[in-house]
C-alpha cells in the first residue's frame, strides 16, 4: 500500500508518520508537506533515511502539484493532517486558513477522486482519511465550575483529576457551530469530505479530536510555550481568567487511534478521538509550573510569579470536551497514558531538547530547509 500522508512533518503529523514507517515495513509512506513555521524535518531525523519513507515539498492548495505525487507515487490511500492550525493566527490573517485549509483539502478530495477513478479497480481498497478538530462543534456550557466526576471511566483515567465541567459533550452527531476563522475553515474542509463521498462515493473517514499535547509541537501552543517560558523565566499569558477548560489527549494516542481508523473504521462514518480529560487552562498551568520547576531543580513555587493574565481572545470557546465512546465501543480505542504520566514525559522531552526548542523559536530550522531546497 501507497500511503500519502500529508502535513507530515508537522506535530501530530510527524508522530503518524513515524508509527507507520516503524509499525508497516510493507507501506511506503510519503510524505508531502509545504514546510510552513509548523513544518520541520528535524522531527523525523530517525526514520528519514528508511527505505519506505520518502518526502516531497509541495502546497495541498496546487492541485497540480498533488496531481504530480498522486501519480509518482501511485497513492492508495491519504491519511490528511496539513492544515493551519492556530486559532490567534487565524483571527489575524483568516485568508491564509481559508486557502489551506479548504482549499488544500478540495484540490486533495479532487487529485484523489480523478486518480481513482482513472483506476482499473476503482476506489476498491482506496481510503481519504480526513483528520479534524473539535472545535468545529463550537463550545460547551460550563455549568460545573469546580469540577464533578467524569461520566467517563477508561483504564488511563487520571488518578488524581477525572473531572468534567459540564454535562454536555461532543459526539459525532453534534451540530457544527464553529467560532473562530481556524475552526470555520476546518468546518468547512470537513463539509467538503463527505461531500465527496456523498456525491462521488468517494471512501472517506473524518475524525474530531481534541487538545493534543506532547514532544514535536510547535511553541505557540500552550504546553510548549510555557514550558519554553518558564526556562527562559518569561511570563506566562493567560487568557482572561484562565477558566476556560480543553479535553487533552497524548499525541501518541491520538495517532494511534488513527492508526486503528485506517485499518478497521467504517468508510463514511466519523469517529470523535479525545482524552476524557478534562483541565481547566489555569489548573493546566500550575501542573506544568510545579513539572517544570521540580524538574528544574526550582524550589515550589518558584515560577508561580510568572502568570500574567491578559485580555481574553476574541471568540475564545469556554469549554471543549469530547465523547469517544463510539471509537471505545466499536474499536477498542482507549487513552493509554494517564495525564500526570504523559505531562512528565512532555515536560522532559522538551527539557531534554532545549536545541530543538532554541532551533525553532529563533527560526534557525526555516532558514537551514530554504537554503537546502534552493541548493536543489
Amino acid at each position: 500500500m501507497n500511503i500519502l500522508i500529508t502535513g507530515g512533518a508537522g506535530f501530530i503529523g510527524s508522530h503518524v508518520v513515524r508509527l507507520f514507517v516503524n509499525k508497516y515495513p510493507s507501506y511506503r509512506i510519503v510524505n508531502l508537506d509545504k514546510l510552513t513555521y509548523a513544518g520541520n524535518l528535524a522531527n523525523l531525523r530517525d526514520i528519514e533515511d528508511r527505505p519506505n519513507y520518502s518526502f516531497v515539498r509541495a502546497d495541498i492548495a496546487d492541485i497540480d502539484a498533488v496531481r504530480r505525487v498522486m501519480a509518482d507515487h501511485d497513492i492508495d490511500a491519504i491519511i490528511h493532517l496539513a492544515a493551519e492550525s492556530h486559532v490567534d493566527r487565524s483571527i489575524k490573517d483568516p485568508f491564509t486558513f481559508a486557502r489551506t485549509n479548504v482549499m488544500g483539502t478540495l484540490s486533495l478530495l479532487q487529485a484523489a477522486r480523478e486518480r481513482w477513478e482513472a483506476s482499473p479497480t476503482g476506489y476498491e481498497g482506496k481510503l481519504f482519511y480526513h483528520i479534524s478538530t473539535d472545535e468545529v462543534y463550537g463550545a460547551l456550557p460550563l455549568t460545573h465550575p469546580e469540577g464533578t466526576p467524569s461520566p467517563f471511566t477508561t483504564a488511563a483515567s487520571s488518578a488524581t483529576h477525572h473531572q468534567a465541567y459540564g454535562t454536555e459533550f461532543f459526539t459525532e452527531t453534534t451540530r457544527y457551530t464553529p467560532h473562530s476563522p481556524y475552526s470555520a475553515s476546518k468546518a468547512s474542509s470537513d463539509h467538503f469530505v463527505r461531500a465527496y463521498h456523498d456525491t462521488y462515493g468517494l471512501p472517506v473517514i473524518v475524525t474530531n479530536c481534541s487538545n493534543n499535547y506532547g514532544p514535536y509541537q510547535f511553541p505557540e501552543k500552550l504546553i510548549p510555550l510555557f514550558i519554553n517560558n518558564i526556562r527562559h523565566g518569561r511570563p506566562l499569558p493567560v487568557y482572561g481568567r484562565g477558566d476556560n477548560v480543553r479535553d487533552w489527549l497524548y499525541v501518541e494516542d491520538h495517532a494511534r487511534a488513527i492508526d486503528l481508523i485506517f485499518h478497521r473504521g467504517t468508510p463514511a462514518e466519523t469517529y470523535n478521538i479525545g482524552g476524557f480529560n478534562e483541565w481547566k487552562n489555569i489548573d493546566l498551568i500550575r501542573v506544568i509550573i510545579r513539572t517544570v520547576d521540580r524538574l528544574l531543580g526550582n524550589p515550589e513555587g518558584h515560577s508561580d510569579r510568572l502568570i500574567t493574565y491578559v485580555t481574553d481572545r476574541k471568540g475564545h470557546d469556554m469549554r471543549y470536551a469530547i465523547d469517544s465512546r463510539k471509537l471505545q465501543s466499536e474499536l477498542g480505542w482507549e487513552p493509554s497514558l494517564q495525564f500526570e504520566e504523559g505531562i512528565e514525559k512532555t515536560v522532559r522531552w522538551y527539557l531534554d531538547n532545549p536545541e530543538w526548542l532554541d532551533s525553532v523559536t529563533s527560526g534557525d530550522y526555516l532558514r537551514y530547509y530554504d537554503e537546502m531546497y534552493t541548493r536543489r
